[in-house]
């Protein structure tokens, strides 16, 4: 099963998809049950998960009776049952349990702050450097408000800056870079487009649009000038259709691109980026996205354009075209010097997000932000800023290393931070797994339903279940990939779902 992380803030209440809520309300299950496993009383506030992105190896046990990873990290949740050989016992590393699952966890641990499945390893004390690769200099780190960031140097691929950087995160219109760089690679700029009704409805209400209508007909030069000044989402539709198809074809082509460029975390489903639950990246995957996107010659001086006419279609007259992101413009206040492309957006769920490549006296640098409340441009400027002066000293960085244990009483586990604080009515995302601690500073397990309504599971690990199947007293709910219990819809493997969650064939 993919794995979907999110960011949380304690502090800030919302109830998108992509928001946790503020309250839980103690119950037995999600309705369509009697019962269920649910304790405790709070719940996450804020958008998404935690801002300490805690790095740490060490972890609960999943102990789901599933073949593991590496450093103990389980496998995926069985959805029917079997036999499951989990650990008895567990030292401060993580809990140990019995769960349903479809086959034997048989990882066992090895050395300090390695906790498999099992649970026979030792202590649960972890230190994991974030950046290995990089050596250190004294220079002050930013404080960037996104709940995801990245910096990195383009000639090296070096991480300068990272901040949750393997979070999935909704990427919105930055995932146009890779629209245009796919269409570039494969396509005449002077071939023509022809869109069809497909390209220009298939769009949320909402969405940017230059209305463009079934039977337009444009250049592929002129598409990918409205793709990146405008990111008119119909003209993404169309450019995938002319490349591939079909959108859910051109999607196969992107993450084709993403893994051979070295992503882990990506998931394309669009070339526009609109909200879809399985459509994500990471920090870290798009700056190598951007990282590529920004080589090509073509691409750069299309997007540092200010200004295109773009021509008249069936409806609209002929039109100038505007750059949307706001540091290439030399009389706006956060114009920054060097800046040789970049890419903004937005949507409901992913928040603000952007792309920008600097290049300064020789050295490029990348940064991008992921799910930021309108501080997208200051935090890009901290990076950017802060990166130029680290490669002053030669492209070195000072990587703190980011240290956790888990720790067991009477009561249950809890988890003992970096700054030797317990987790307390927050999320931690720990080893790739999201983990809600209850107000009490203990670790959650079992159902929980906040204040938009959506209920969650937690595993007996307290692992969050995403994209897969929980039973509760004989009936079967589905977790989304973002946690929730899906509703009034069909599974993405084929199961129907009533208005209560609970599987109806």
């Amino acid at each position: 099963m993919k794995k979907w992380k999110r960011l949380v803030s304690a502090t800030v209440a919302a109830c998108l998809l992509w928001s946790m809520p503020a309250q839980a309300t103690v119950a037995g299950g999600p309705s369509g049950t009697s019962g269920g496993q649910s304790v405790e009383t709070e719940a996450p506030s804020g958008a998404g998960q935690p801002n300490v992105g805690a790095q740490v190896v060490d972890r609960p046990g999943d102990g789901l009776g599933n073949s593991g990873g590496t450093s103990g990290t389980p496998g995926a949740t069985g959805t029917t049952g079997g036999s499951n050989t989990s650990g008895s016992t567990a030292a401060s590393g993580g809990p140990a349990f019995s769960g349903a699952g479809s086959s034997t966890d048989t990882n066992t641990g090895a050395s300090t702050g390695s906790t498999p499945g099992s649970n026979t390893g030792s202590t649960g004390t972890t230190t994991g450097a974030i950046n290995t690769n990089i050596t250190s200099a004294n220079i002050a780190k930013p404080e960037i408000q996104s709940q995801g960031a990245v910096l990195m140097d383009a000639a090296t691929g070096n991480i300068l800056y990272e901040k949750n950087s393997t979070t999935k995160y909704y990427p919105a219109s930055i995932t146009k870079l890779m629209t245009a760089l796919l269409v570039i690679e494969r396509c005449n700029l002077e071939d023509t487009v022809t869109f069809s009704a497909k390209a220009t409805t298939n769009l949320e209400a909402g969405a940017v649009s230059l209305n463009i209508t079934e039977g337009d007909k444009l250049t592929v030069r002129q598409c990918l000038y409205a793709l990146l000044l405008k990111s008119a989402n119909e003209v993404a539709n169309g450019l995938a259709e002319h490349v591939a198809g079909s959108n859910e074809a051109f999607a196969k082509l992107m993450n084709e691109k993403a893994a051979a460029l070295g992503c882990t975390n990506t998931n394309f489903v669009n070339p526009h980026g609109l909200n879809d639950s399985n459509h994500y990246t990471t920090a870290r995957d798009m700056a190598l996205i951007a990282r590529a996107a920004f080589q090509n010659d073509t691409l750069r001086a299309i997007d540092t354009t200010l200004s295109y006419q773009f021509p008249a279609t069936k409806k609209e007259k002929a039109r100038t075209l505007t750059m949307g992101h706001k540091m290439m413009y030399s009389t706006d206040s956060r114009y920054y010097p060097g800046i040789i492309g970049g890419k903004t957006g937005y949507t409901s769920l992913a928040g603000n997000t952007l792309v920008t490549a600097v290049e300064k006296d020789g050295v490029r640098l990348i940064a991008v932000i992921l799910k930021s409340k309108n501080t997208h441009y200051a935090d890009t400027k901290a990076l950017l800023d802060y990166g130029f002066e680290v490669m002053k000293t030669g492209g070195t960085v000072t990587t703190s290393a980011t240290t956790g244990s888990w720790k067991q009483d009477s009561t249950g586990w809890y988890y003992i931070k970096s700054d030797g604080s317990r987790a307390s009515n927050e999320w931690q995302t720990i080893s790739g797994e999201d983990y809600w601690f209850d107000s009490n500073a203990y670790m959650a397990t079992g159902w929980r339903q906040f204040s938009n309504g959506s209920w969650y599971y937690f595993k007996p690990s307290g692992a969050m279940a995403v994209n897969e199947w929980a039973e509760n007293k004989g009936k079967w709910f589905y977790l989304g990939a973002d946690g929730a219990m899906l509703k009034n819809t069909t599974t993405p493997d084929g199961y129907r779902v009533d208005g209560s969650g609970v599987r109806q064939n």
